[in-house]
C-alpha cells in the first residue's frame, strides 16, 4: 500500500475544497451577514491541511487498484469533515454532527436536511450547501483526476471507484479528457438551466442555488416549502425537465454532440428511463387528477416534476405527497428504488442495473421452456460479461440487505414503519425526503446522534456504490494486493 502517495493526492483533494469555499467565501463578504469569518477560517484551516499532506515525499507516483478505492472513499470523508466546517463555526449549525450530516447530504446530493428553518440562514451558508451538491454531483474526485498531472494512469482507479453506476466507460481513451468533458458538458447544462429559471422570475441567487440542487440531483433549497413556494408552473416545469436530463447517462451528450442521434434515441437503458417515468406521471396524474386536484394541469405538473424529483434522487417537492392516495405515494416509494442512469449524478440502485436484471429474469424463463439453449444477456446488442451480471446481482442483493437491516435499527428511534424503511431508502438512494417521519415537510433534526451518524454512512454508501466503502472496512483488503 503506498501510503504517502495516497495521503499526498487527499491533500490536493483538500486543497481543491479549500478553493471551492472563496465562492460562499465572497457571496459572505458582500452580503455581511456574519458568516465570511466562518468560511475564512475554514477555507485556511482546510488549505493548510492539504498543502501539508502535498509535502510528503514519495518515491513512486503509482496509484493501484487499491489506493484508487481508498482515495475515493477517504477523499469523500475528508471532504465531508472539513465541509462541515462553515456551518458549524458560523453557528448556523451548533452541533458539529449535525454539521456533518449536512454536509454528507451535500456532497453525496442527498438533500435530507437536520435544519428545520433554512430561510433564516446567512446567503453563504445556503451558496456552500447547494454548490456542496454541484460539486459532488460529478464526483469530488473526478475533479482531481481532470486537473492533476502526479495522478497520471491511476485516474482510471480512482474514476472507476467513484463514477456512478455498474461500469465506468472512458468516453475518449485518456480518463483525464474523458474528466474534462464530463464537466464542459456539466457547465454548460448548468448555465442553461441557470438563464431559464432567472426567466422564470427567480433572482440570480435562486437561480444558481435551485441549478446547483438539480444538476446535482441533491434538493437542497433557499425555501422551507422548497420550489413549491415559488408557485410559478414554469419554474415547475423547467426543474422539473432538468432534473430528467440530470439523471440521463452524461456520455449520451457527447455522443449527440458527436452527431451520434441514432445511437441515442436506439440506448437501451435511456428507453427504459424515459419509460418508467411517462407511465409513473401517467399513473399519478390519473390518480390525483380524481382524487385531489380536479384539475388535469395541476395533477399533471405536479406528477411530473415529484415522479422526477424521486426517480433522478433529487428530492425537491412542489406538494406535500403525502396528501396523496396510498397508490401514489406506493409509485414514488418503488421509484426510490429505481433512481437515475449509469453515468448520470443520480442515485439509488440505477436504470442500467434494473435493466440488466429485467433481462436476466427473462432469460432465466425462457431457460425452463428451453433447458437446452444456451442464452446470453444482451444490451445494446452486446453482450453483458458474467463477472458483470454478477457484480449487477450481488450489488442488488447487498443494497437490499443494507435497506433492510439498515430499517431495522432505524424503527429503534421509535418511529412508524414507513418512517423508518423510508428514511434507509431516502438516505442510502441520496434522495433526501421520504415519507411520514421524514417526509416532504419533515427534517431529519429529531434523530438521535447515532441514527444521525448511521444515516450519513448510508449516505456514502449510496454515493460510492457500497462495494468501495464496504471494501475498505474488510481486514483483507489492506493484506492483500492488488
Amino acid at each position: 500500500m503506498n501510503y504517502k502517495m495516497m495521503f499526498k493526492v487527499l491533500g490536493y483533494i483538500l486543497l481543491i475544497i479549500a478553493l471551492t469555499m472563496i465562492p460562499p467565501l465572497v457571496i459572505a463578504l458582500i452580503t455581511g451577514e456574519g458568516d465570511f469569518p466562518a468560511f475564512l477560517i475554514s477555507s485556511i484551516i482546510t488549505g493548510v491541511c492539504g498543502a501539508a499532506l502535498t509535502r510528503i515525499p514519495t518515491k513512486k507516483n503509482i496509484i493501484k487498484v487499491k489506493e484508487g478505492l481508498a482515495i475515493v472513499t477517504l477523499g469523500w470523508l475528508f471532504a465531508s469533515v472539513f465541509g462541515a466546517l462553515p456551518f458549524y463555526l458560523s453557528g448556523s449549525i451548533p452541533s458539529f454532527v449535525d454539521a456533518l450530516f449536512e454536509t454528507v447530504s451535500g456532497f453525496t446530493t442527498t438533500g435530507a436536511t437536520i435544519i428545520k428553518d433554512i430561510e433564516v440562514l446567512p446567503k453563504g451558508i445556503l451558496f456552500w450547501r447547494s454548490f456542496s451538491h454541484w460539486i459532488g454531483g460529478m464526483g469530488i474526485l473526478v475533479v482531481a483526476v481532470a486537473v492533476l498531472p502526479l495522478i497520471g494512469s491511476g485516474g482510471f482507479h480512482i474514476f472507476k471507484a467513484e463514477s456512478p453506476g455498474p461500469v465506468a466507460d472512458k468516453i475518449v481513451p485518456r480518463i483525464k479528457d474523458t474528466a474534462k468533458i464530463l464537466y464542459v458538458t456539466y457547465i454548460v447544462i448548468t448555465l442553461t438551466e441557470f438563464v431559464l429559471l432567472m426567466f422564470g422570475g427567480m433572482t440570480p441567487f435562486e437561480a444558481i442555488v435551485h441549478t446547483f440542487g438539480t444538476l446535482g440531483t441533491g434538493g437542497f433549497s433557499t425555501r422551507n416549502g422548497s420550489i413549491g413556494a415559488f408557485n410559478n408552473s414554469y419554474i415547475f416545469i423547467v426543474i422539473s425537465i432538468f432534473m430528467i436530463m440530470s439523471g440521463t447517462n452524461f456520455s449520451l451528450y457527447y455522443d449527440l454532440f458527436k452527431g451520434k442521434w441514432r445511437d441515442v434515441i436506439k440506448n437501451s437503458e435511456l428507453r427504459l428511463y424515459l419509460g418508467i417515468i411517462f407511465v409513473s406521471v401517467l399513473a399519478i396524474t390519473i390518480d390525483t387528477n380524481f382524487s385531489l386536484y380536479h384539475n388535469w394541469f395541476e395533477a399533471f405538473k405536479h406528477s411530473l416534476f415529484q415522479t422526477s424529483s424521486i426517480i433522478t434522487t433529487t428530492g425537491y417537492t412542489t406538494a406535500n405527497y403525502e396528501q396523496w392516495s396510498t397508490f401514489s405515494q406506493g409509485v414514488l416509494f418503488v421509484l426510490m428504488f429505481v433512481g437515475g442512469s449509469a453515468g448520470s449524478t443520480g442515485g439509488s440502485i440505477k436504470v442500467m442495473r434494473i435493466l440488466v436484471l429485467i433481462k436476466v429474469l427473462k432469460r432465466e424463463l425462457t431457460k425452463i421452456l428451453h433447458p437446452r439453449a444456451i442464452l446470453s444477456v444482451r444490451v445494446g446488442g452486446q453482450p453483458v460479461a458474467d463477472d458483470t451480471l454478477l457484480n449487477i446481482a450481488s450489488f442488488f442483493m447487498l443494497y437490499m440487505l443494507i435497506f433492510a437491516f439498515g430499517s431495522i435499527i432505524i424503527s429503534l428511534e421509535g418511529i412508524g414503519f414507513m418512517g423508518a424503511t423510508s428514511a434507509v431508502a431516502a438516505t442510502l438512494g441520496n434522495i433526501g425526503p421520504g415519507f411520514e417521519f421524514v417526509g416532504p415537510t419533515q427534517t431529519y433534526a429529531d434523530f438521535s446522534v447515532f441514527s444521525k451518524l448511521l444515516l450519513s454512512f448510508f449516505m456514502l454508501l449510496g454515493r460510492l456504490e457500497l462495494f468501495t466503502v464496504i471494501a475498505l472496512l474488510t481486514p483483507k483488503f489492506w493484506k492483500t494486493e492488488l
